[in-house]
């Protein structure tokens, strides 16, 4: 009978230990996926400020090769 008793109250403790791991994992999980909302945000606004730096020197490429002749200037 004192088993049965020790082993209920082991039983209630477990299940004690299980709903808070559960929570605790529910509120993990709400920190990853805010986490990863902002990584989607930062990698968003990355992509933005390189494309601009990206069109900035796709401009001073195609003005460098307009700069540069191929003819030989007559002295």
């Amino acid at each position: 009978m004192k088993k049965i008793k020790e082993l209920e109250k082991e039983i209630e403790e477990l299940e004690e230990l299980i709903a808070k791991a559960r929570k605790e994992n529910e509120q993990l999980q709400d920190e990853v996926d805010s986490l990863w909302a902002m990584m989607d945000e930062i990698t968003k606004s990355d992509i933005e400020n390189f494309s601009h730096i990206l069109e900035e020197l796709k401009a001073d490429v195609v003005t460098r090769a307009l700069m540069v002749t191929k003819k030989v200037a007559d002295c």
